[in-house]
C-alpha cells in the first residue's frame, strides 16, 4: 500500500506538470522560485538593509513583469532581525525550514550569518551576497557560500596603507574604534597588521556597545594616545556621532577610516560638514559621482522613481547581490536544482557596472565574486573616489618584471648562439 501510495502522489505531481527536480528541491515549482533575506531592518545597520532590499525587490518586480526565470516568478519574503544574533536564528529557521527557501541573498550582519550557516548548508540553500564582507563567508565549506565583494580586512588595510603612504612621516600612529564582534575584531586586526606591516606604532583601541551613543570618552582617551588614523567598525550612527565628536573636540589632524560597513550615503549626507573628510575602503564605487554614466543613471533615476526617495550606497549592494542571483538563475536552466545552480553560479563572469565596473567572477576554487578595492572620501556631501585597487592587475604587474628581464636574457642567448 505504501508503494502504491506513492507512486500516486509523484503522478498527480506529473500529471500537473511539475517536473521531478521541481518536485524534490526545495522552495521551487514551475512556476515559482522563493528566495529569503534575513537582515537589519530596524537596528543599527538598518541604513544597508532598508535600501538594499528595495533595490532587490525593484529587480525582482522587473523580472516578474517579463515573465520571470524560465516561467519561475521570484517570490521574496524578507526577515528583520534588528541586528539581534537570536531573532537572525529564529528568522533563519522561519525561512528555510517554513518558507523552504530555495536562496538566500543580503543576509546582514559577521555573527548572524555565521549562525545562519547551521541552518542554510543542510538544506542546501545557498547564502548569495551577504551584507557583510568578514572573512568568516568564506572560512570552511564555501559549497552554498558566495560574497559579493573584497573582505573588510583586505579593504582597510589598503586604505590605511594609502592614508600613511599620503601622510609620510606625519602618520606614525594607528588606532581602531569598534563593536567587540566577529565584525569589529576583523576591523581592529587589519588595523593592527597593517600598522605592523608598515612600520608603524598601534597605539591603541576602543571598544563599543551596539547601542552606545556618547563618544566623548573614547575620542579623548585616542587623542590622548596620539593618533593619527583610527579604523572604525561601529554602526552607522555610531560612526557619525564619534566624527561629529572629534570635530566638537577640535581634533581635525586625524583620518578616520571604515570598512565597507562605514560605505553608506546616511554618513555623507549629515548637514554641517560633520562627516568631511571621513573615508571608507569598501569592494564598490557610489554612483552619485558617475551619473554621466547613462547606464548609472537610468538605475538611479528608476530607483528614485520606485522607491520615493534617491538611491544610496546600499541600494547599489542590493542591486548587485540581486543580479548575480538572477544570471545564475537564468544560466542553471529550467531544470533549477541546488546542484544545477552552484554550476551556474562557479560559471558567472560579468562587469558590474552600476557597482563601478566592477569585474565579478566566481569558479569553483573562488566564491569572492568582486575583489577590487574602492576607497572613497565624503567631499561636499557626497561619496568620492580617491583610489581603486585590482589585486588582479597588481598580480600581473608583479609578474611582468619577471618576464620583461627574461627576454633580454634570451635576446642575448639567441645573439652568442649566432656569434
Amino acid at each position: 500500500m505504501r508503494l502504491l501510495f506513492g507512486k500516486s502522489i509523484l503522478a498527480l505531481g506529473l500529471a500537473a506538470g511539475m517536473s521531478t527536480a521541481a518536485f524534490a528541491t526545495q522552495g521551487v515549482t514551475d512556476t515559482e522560485v522563493v528566495i529569503g533575506s534575513n537582515g537589519d531592518l530596524s537596528g543599527i545597520f538598518a541604513a544597508f538593509n532598508v535600501g538594499a532590499i528595495k533595490a532587490a525587490q525593484n529587480l525582482f518586480d522587473e523580472i516578474n513583469a517579463e515573465g520571470g526565470i524560465h516561467g519561475r516568478q521570484i517570490r521574496f519574503v524578507v526577515e528583520d532581525h534588528g541586528y539581534q544574533v537570536p531573532r537572525a536564528v529564529q528568522n533563519f529557521n522561519k525561512l528555510v525550514n517554513s518558507d523552504q527557501v530555495f536562496a538566500m541573498i543580503l543576509n546582514l550582519g559577521t555573527p548572524h550569518n555565521i549562525a545562519g550557516f547551521q541552518i542554510m548548508e543542510p538544506k542546501q540553500v545557498a547564502n548569495i551576497g551577504p551584507l557583510t564582507s568578514a572573512r568568516q563567508m568564506l572560512e570552511g565549506d564555501i559549497t552554498y557560500k558566495y560574497s559579493g565583494f573584497a573582505a573588510y580586512y583586505d579593504g582597510l588595510r589598503a586604505g590605511i596603507k594609502m592614508l600613511a603612504e599620503e601622510g609620510g612621516d606625519e602618520v606614525a600612529n594607528i588606532c581602531s574604534m569598534y563593536l567587540p564582534s566577529d565584525f569589529g575584531l576583523e576591523v581592529h586586526e587589519a588595523a593592527v597588521d597593517e600598522a605592523e606591516a608598515l612600520g608603524l606604532t598601534f597605539a591603541g583601541e576602543t571598544t563599543h556597545r551596539p547601542d552606545e551613543q556618547d563618544f566623548v570618552g573614547a575620542v579623548t582617551r585616542l587623542r590622548e594616545l596620539n593618533c593619527d588614523i583610527i579604523a572604525t567598525g561601529v554602526g552607522v550612527r555610531q560612526t557619525i556621532i564619534a566624527l561629529g565628536t572629534a570635530k566638537r573636540l577640535g581634533w581635525n589632524d586625524v583620518k578616520f577610516i571604515g570598512s565597507s560597513a562605514g560605505f553608506n550615503t546616511a554618513i555623507a549626507k549629515v548637514e554641517g560638514g560633520v562627516t568631511e573628510g571621513y573615508y571608507a575602503a569598501a569592494g564598490w564605487a557610489d554612483h552619485e559621482d558617475r551619473m554621466d554614466n547613462p547606464e548609472v543613471k537610468a538605475w538611479a533615476d528608476g530607483y528614485a522613481e520606485k522607491n520615493g526617495e534617491p538611491a544610496g550606497t546600499a541600494a547599489i549592494l542590493g542591486h548587485g547581490a540581486a543580479t548575480t542571483l538572477v544570471k545564475a538563475l537564468e544560466a542553471a536552466g529550467p531544470d533549477l536544482t541546488a546542484e544545477s545552480f552552484k554550476d551556474a553560479m562557479e560559471s558567472l563572469e560579468y562587469t558590474d557596472v552600476i557597482s563601478g565596473d566592477i569585474p565579478v567572477k566566481y569558479t569553483p576554487e573562488d566564491h569572492q565574486g568582486g575583489a577590487t578595492i574602492v576607497i572613497s572620501k565624503i567631499e561636499g556631501g557626497k561619496w568620492i573616489e580617491v583610489g581603486r585597487i585590482d589585486p588582479t592587475e597588481e598580480a600581473a604587474m608583479d609578474a611582468a618584471p619577471a618576464a620583461t628581464d627574461a627576454a633580454p636574457a634570451a635576446a642575448e642567448e639567441e645573439t652568442d648562439a649566432a656569434d
